[in-house]
């Protein structure tokens, strides 16, 4: 603002120019970017339902037997289970309707799975690519929450789960 009365003032019409057009740019950013703070501290403190996300995602179905994945394959998607239950085979863990699995996938460096997961019901998922599952968290704050968030948890579970094996196998024996 004080170029643009510089420029005024002086007079120089390149810089009254320039910064005429700079001010009201600035300002539409300095407002986009706010919103941005806005929304981010709203995704931070809000409930996290993956309602709005299911749109962009794609119905299967699997039979009951069927293996999602495998250890070590490549990992391209991320599921949402709808319906019935699936397990992870190296940890023996259910999974029931509303949880999501494969986003560890995502995660790592050469993206690829970190367990096995098979059907122990006919379940129906919906499915989201890993392409857009990256397009999405730049684009919304809540779901780059709800993301980090799923991804720690599972995590942090692992870490529990591995830790309680540990002091169960390093108890002593009963005599």
């Amino acid at each position: 603002a004080l170029f643009v009365v510089y420029g005024f003032m002086y007079p120089s019409w390149p810089t009254l120019a320039l910064y005429g057009v700079l001010v009201p740019l600035n300002s539409l950013r300095l407002y986009e970017m706010l919103q941005l703070i806005k929304k981010v501290r709203t995704a931070a403190q809000g409930d996290l339902s993956m309602d709005w996300l299911k749109p962009f995602m794609h119905k299967h179905s699997y039979d009951q037997g069927s293996v999602l994945f495998r250890k070590g394959d490549h990992a391209e998607e991320m599921f949402y289970i709808v319906s019935g239950r699936c397990r992870i085979t190296e940890l023996g863990l259910e999974l029931t309707a509303g949880q999501m699995v494969g986003e560890l996938g995502f995660l790592t460096p050469d993206q690829q799975r970190t367990q096995t997961v098979e059907c122990i019901e006919n379940v129906e998922m919906l499915t989201i690519t890993y392409d857009k599952v990256r397009e999405l968290y730049f684009q919304n704050p809540s779901f780059g929450f709800y993301f980090l968030r799923v991804a720690s948890e599972r995590l942090l579970q692992n870490v529990d789960r591995m830790e309680r094996a540990l002091e169960a196998h390093n108890r002593p024996a009963p005599a």
